[in-house]
């Protein structure tokens, strides 16, 4: 790949459309897995899916892009940053079309397999072009952008998807993406221009590997959604978890012993990116763990529509936008190191905080914990991208973008895993305990519960009538449920706090770095 070298000057007009025009194909992408999350039940009615069927609405389209990401770099290096990004726009919206066309479950999830393998390749392409067509400080902008419509999108999505499907019908959930994606692929093509194809790459990198990959990260995609439900001891599980294992394996191997290999793992060599993808799988964790929590507690324990959860998860988003140029502002005057520091300490207390609610809490209840959120996002985004991606040479970011956004997805995949097994297995011994103490006449457990408190005195209340318990067991299970989402809330919350102890591994930011054997050799560059 030949990179074209970014003028020293200001940035012109043209410049800023083309990568704006980028970015927004970008949200686009990560806002479609968001609004179509909370359509399902509209879906499978329209489509008449059964309903253990119907998570593969979502699951072909978030494996498909967990595949795509880690490939971007071969992918740049074979087509350029425009005709990748050209490709994978016009790839994305034609496959929208196609979603919202469909007339079965197979051809919605094939449709969604396209949609998510282009969607997912459009989230490097853009990180990596901040490095590609900006120097500072212009390029501290770019990186506010790009992170911005990034964490907006997860935050904006179920209030558009309610609205969208509440106005019209769960067809223009798709359909949505057809303007835009046709506004954005013409803009990319005027104004984006960094660097030069190199066909050479599709017959000299390992192709072999390609396989291997796929394999290896579908299987660990199925593996951390289906586990929680079946077991993690369970054989079909445990099957699963082989296969992944001897994929990853394989895809390891060959990217250390090849030539030139399909993802260039020496990256991580470079300790600050190594740590940088550390800390993004941790805010992967955080952010999917909160945009999952928060509008599930609010639909099953307050009983709220799409449009009324995403109104009030908008704080969140107003917290983001309101920080985001104090973070960019911030990262020009202090240590990178310290903004990540506060970042993770806000996101890790924005948490714990949320590990308090009981069955009445609401918009002012959860208030603070999502302005700490949201402020922290920006804090704990922009230095670790800067941090990770700003000390290589330009013809290796688009690779090193892909795997440090592939890290941000696997820390949500595998968050949500974990926040569905603490769901499931807290909320029945929560709901045995409130039991066990509502027998023995605890009135705390009354109060917990809702029911009045004058027959709990502290003294063992008997055998209870069948009336009484089919009354108070809905409230009870309820009880249970919110115990089990502190539970979940607080082990995401400790999760961040104990990651920051990876924090002295970053160094002081230094010059562009090249990191592997014939990469060093920058004849190539022009």
């Amino acid at each position: 790949m030949t990179v074209i070298p970014t003028p020293a000057g200001g940035v012109g007009i043209k410049t800023w459309a083309g990568f704006l025009a980028m970015a927004f194909g970008m949200f686009m992408a990560i806002l479609d897995t968001q609004i179509v999350a909370s359509s399902l039940p509209e879906i499978q009615a329209g489509l008449d899916i059964e309903l253990d069927r119907l998570s593969w609405v979502q699951t072909a389209y978030l494996m498909a892009e967990i595949v795509a990401i880690p490939l971007t770099g071969w992918l740049t290096r074979l087509m350029s940053t425009r005709g990748a990004f050209l490709a994978c726009i016009c790839g994305f919206t034609t496959a929208s079309l196609a979603c919202a066309a469909s007339s079965s479950f197979w051809s919605l999830v094939l449709a969604r397999v396209v949609q998510g393998f282009c969607g997912g390749a459009l989230i490097p392409l853009v990180f990596s072009s901040v490095f590609l067509m900006f120097q500072w400080p212009a390029r501290e902008r770019a990186i506010l952008w790009a992170g911005l419509l990034a964490m907006l999108a997860p935050t904006l999505g179920p209030s558009v998807g309610g609205f969208i499907t509440d106005r019209f019908s769960w067809h223009w959930l798709f359909l949505i993406n057809v303007p835009p994606g046709i506004v954005v692929a013409l803009l990319v093509a005027w104004a984006v221009d960094v660097d030069r194809p190199d066909r050479r790459a599709f017959g000299s990198v390992d192709l072999l590997a390609l396989p291997l990959l796929a394999v290896f990260l579908a299987s660990l995609q199925l593996l951390v959604k289906e586990a929680p439900q079946h077991g993690w001891a369970s054989a079909d599980m445990l099957l699963l978890a082989a296969l992944c294992a001897a994929c990853g394996g394989g895809v390891i191997r060959r990217s250390l012993r090849e030539r030139m290999p399909l993802i260039d793992l020496s990256a991580f060599r470079n300790r600050n990116f190594a740590a940088g993808c550390w800390f993004s799988f941790i805010l992967g964790m955080g952010l999917y763990g909160a945009t999952y929590l928060l509008p599930v507690f609010l639909g099953l324990v307050r009983n709220y529509d799409a449009f009324t959860i995403g109104g009030i998860m908008m704080v969140t988003g107003a917290a983001q936008l309101v920080m985001a140029p104090i973070a960019t502002a911030l990262e020009r005057r202090a240590d990178t190191r310290l903004l990540t520091t506060a970042g993770y300490a806000l996101l890790a207390i924005g948490f714990i905080g949320n590990g308090f609610m009981t069955v009445k809490t609401d918009f002012w209840g959860l208030f603070w914990q999502q302005i700490m959120r949201g402020a922290a996002v920006m804090l704990c985004l922009l230095p670790t991208t800067s941090l990770a991606l700003g000390g290589f040479e330009p013809y290796l970011v688009p690779n090193a973008s892909g795997l440090f956004n592939l890290m941000r997805n696997l820390g949500g995949a595998i968050g949500l895993a974990l926040i569905d097994t603490v769901l499931g297995h807290r909320a029945p011994a929560h709901v045995n305990a409130i039991v066990a103490r509502l027998q023995a006449g605890d009135p705390s457990a009354a109060r917990l519960v809702g029911l009045p408190t004058e027959r709990f005195t502290g003294v063992p209340i008997g055998a209870v009538d069948e009336a009484t318990r089919a009354l108070v067991a809905p409230l009870v299970e309820r009880a249970g449920l919110v115990a089990a989402f502190n539970d979940a809330w607080l082990m995401v919350g400790g999760l961040v706090a104990l990651s920051m102890l990876a924090l002295p591994l970053f160094r002081a930011p230094r010059q562009t770095l090249g990191t592997r054997r014939e990469d060093t050799d920058l004849s190539h560059i022009a």
